[in-house]
């Protein structure tokens, strides 16, 4: 486990509105093949989390098979689109002491992400340059703050389905306004695009506490720790202090939590963590992250992310949150990857004012296929597309969905159907079928 969404891999429930669906784990000769000369199939992956040094990246001997796997998607005849549904680039996934950016700026740290992930990069161009498949990018968590000009750098000719705010973006494909295809980290409140928070600090920034999390995390897997140098100072409830200092209360047991399980060497005092991203320009501790109080029961408070327990409903304003998702909720599934899954049938399928019947997710890491009814009683899809890291601890990893159109006959069903790659042989995971 590396980042704050694949916590959710110790904390597994089994998935909520499930039904019929069909469960397999039995090699595919060429599933990007249908039969016929038509271009129907939407290949959608995600969360391929290409980084700027291979040394600590979480995708590298994922890389190989991956462009592989491109190439056959290129070669096929009946792929239309190829969906990126976010956390393509990895500017979170750095050690924290570590400087991102090298003394540079974002556009060097994706040239070197190019340069680092060629043979990958090569691989995409390719189908862009083709002119056959539309290629899509959606805007991830780990690529949160790269812009549409520095992802163009390196892929040329890409789509980005971006929301005019920074950070997030939904795609429906031409023609299917049925299908919504997103990260689906806007709904997760650590990892959600935070354009309140830290604006004395940091103006403009729209880093989450999630960010400051994964360079921790990713410090964490350099150093190889098991024992902990330091121990989080303890914070006891402020039991006068109404909601606010509660939901800090339980903001700090978040952080005690993850810091507990992934453990560093150094004093939790030291100015390690090395920012100059998004605004920040200072080095940090883990303490200016930890709620903090003076004395036992007394006033918690905290430096970064001051007052982002109180934030949450302004920030899924912003973040453009169909149905808003209460804080308590919010901050005690965080790291729940059924949380995730629950609030596509909650955001699109039980909506009144959504008409999605096919919704596909990453962020979670958690490749599946989940089948539910919505407001009007219809037949929906969701499904998490999962990753393509080379460890995914308890779960598959080279994770894909494809997407097969119905045609016009009035049998004809949208199949969406789940794969992996692992060991260069495609395995069927799951598949269900919807008359849309």
């Amino acid at each position: 486990m590396r980042t704050f969404e694949k916590i959710s891999s110790l904390l597994l429930f089994a998935g909520l509105f499930t039904f019929c669906n069909k469960t397999f784990s039995q090699p595919v000769s060429d599933p990007f093949s249908n039969g016929s000369n038509e271009r129907n199939m939407i290949v959608v992956i995600s969360d391929i989390h290409l980084g700027a040094d291979l040394a600590y990246a979480e995708t590298n001997k994922n890389l190989k098979p991956l462009e592989k796997f491109l190439e056959r998607i290129r070669l096929s005849p009946n792929v239309k689109e190829l969906v990126i549904a976010g956390d393509l680039l990895d500017e979170w996934f750095v050690p924290a002491t570590t400087d991102t950016y090298q003394g540079k700026d974002q556009a060097d740290f994706v040239r070197r992400i190019g340069i680092a992930n060629k043979g990958v990069i090569a691989a995409f161009n390719r189908i862009i340059q083709d002119g056959k498949i539309s290629v899509t990018y959606v805007p991830g968590n780990h690529d949160l703050t790269i812009s549409a000009e520095n992802l163009a750098s390196i892929l040329p000719g890409i789509k980005q389905a971006r929301d005019k705010e920074l950070g997030l973006g939904t795609y429906s494909p031409a023609d299917h306004p049925e299908i919504a295809i997103e990260h689906g980290h806007r709904y997760n409140f650590f990892c959600a695009p935070d354009p309140i928070s830290n604006q004395d600090i940091a103006p403009g920034t729209i880093m989450p506490p999630g960010y400051f999390f994964t360079r921790i995390a990713a410090l964490h897997v350099v150093q190889n720790c098991r024992t902990p140098h330091d121990s989080v100072p303890p914070v006891t409830k402020n039991n006068s202090g109404g909601v606010s200092q509660n939901l800090l209360f339980g903001y700090w047991k978040l952080w005690r939590a993850t810091l507990n399980l992934f453990r560093i060497t150094n004093n939790f005092d030291e100015k390690i963590i090395l920012t100059k991203v998004n605004g920040f320009t200072g080095t940090y501790s883990v303490k200016d992250l930890l709620p903090f109080q003076a004395s036992t029961g007394g006033l918690i408070d905290v430096k970064l992310y001051k007052g982002i327990q109180d934030s949450w409903e302004q920030r899924q304003t912003l973040n453009n949150v169909a149905v808003k998702i209460p804080v308590a909720e919010a901050m005690r599934y965080v790291a729940e990857a059924t949380e995730m899954d629950k609030q596509a049938s909650v955001q699109y399928f039980l909506n009144p004012k959504s008409d999605k019947r096919i919704v596909v997710f990453g962020h979670t890491h958690d490749a599946k296929i989940n089948t539910s009814n919505n407001y009007k009683g219809q037949k929906s899809i969701y499904a998490n597309s999962g990753t393509w890291i080379d460890h995914n601890p308890k779960l598959t990893t080279m994770n894909f969905v494809i997407i097969t159109i119905q045609n016009a006959e009035a049998t004809s069903q949208t199949w969406v159907k789940l794969y992996n790659f692992e060991r260069e042989v495609i395995t069927k995971m799951a598949e269900n079928s919807v008359r849309l």
